[in-house]
């Protein structure tokens, strides 16, 4: 095996390694909304810090792979992809981290018609099926599998769209729950853009693997 596939190996290793740390960070903001244990909130929030040390070690050895080994054809699109992909992580925990500060303003736990009504744990879990899906898409090198978030993000769409409606025939029945209802469907837009960055993954999975962009298409 040579220096430069040792590297690349590595590099695979520690994005999947962030990969499935913003995706335990989703875990447990969901968790925190459930429950409403602030520690769980806390925690994310701490947790941010640690994706933040990621993303510029990783951005640092992309660098140094450019620097030292020159790579070309599939070798260099797997850096580069690398280079996007881990910068689409950190949003995520970034998007993470904002959940969590929501929850900690919160004064009593959340009304479960409210969460019933925008779906909101059902876009936890299609949120965590498409971070799932684009990492598989990922370690298998399946390009079928990641197109197939193009679609599935689709219902994160719809429950976002959905929300606005539902919000406001709630509030006007339950005028005392104005602030936390604004919460939740600032935390309902930020799981839609977790979708938005899982898109992106995708394309650069589809772009390292077949030398394709689909980007805008």
């Amino acid at each position: 095996m040579t220096q430069l596939q040792i590297e690349l190996d590595q590099l695979k290793a520690d994005i999947t390694e962030m990969w499935m740390l913003v995706g335990h960070q989703l875990d447990k903001a969901m968790l925190a909304v459930k429950t409403f244990d602030k520690n769980y909130a806390r925690e994310m929030i701490a947790g941010e810090k640690r994706v933040n040390s990621m993303e510029l070690k990783i951005d640092r050895d992309c660098e140094n792979i450019f620097a030292l080994f020159n790579p070309v054809a599939i070798d260099l699109r797997f850096v580069l992809a690398i280079l996007k992909i881990n910068n689409n992580l950190e949003r995520i925990g970034d998007i993470a981290e904002s959940i969590g500060k929501y929850i900690i303003t919160e004064k009593k736990p959340f009304d479960e018609i409210l969460l019933e009504k925008t779906k909101l744990y059902l876009m936890f879990d299609a949120a965590k099926e498409i971070i799932n899906d684009v990492l598989i898409a990922f370690n298998t090198e399946d390009t079928h599998l990641a197109r197939s978030v193009f679609g599935k993000d689709a219902i994160l769409d719809d429950i976002d769209a959905a929300a606005s409606r539902i919000i406001a025939i709630h509030l006007r029945e339950n005028i005392d729950l104005a602030e936390q209802a604004l919460n939740v469907h600032a935390i309902i837009r930020r799981l839609e853009r977790v979708g938005d960055q899982c898109k992106n993954i995708a394309e650069e999975i589809i772009f390292y693997l077949e030398a394709k962009v689909i980007k805008h298409k």
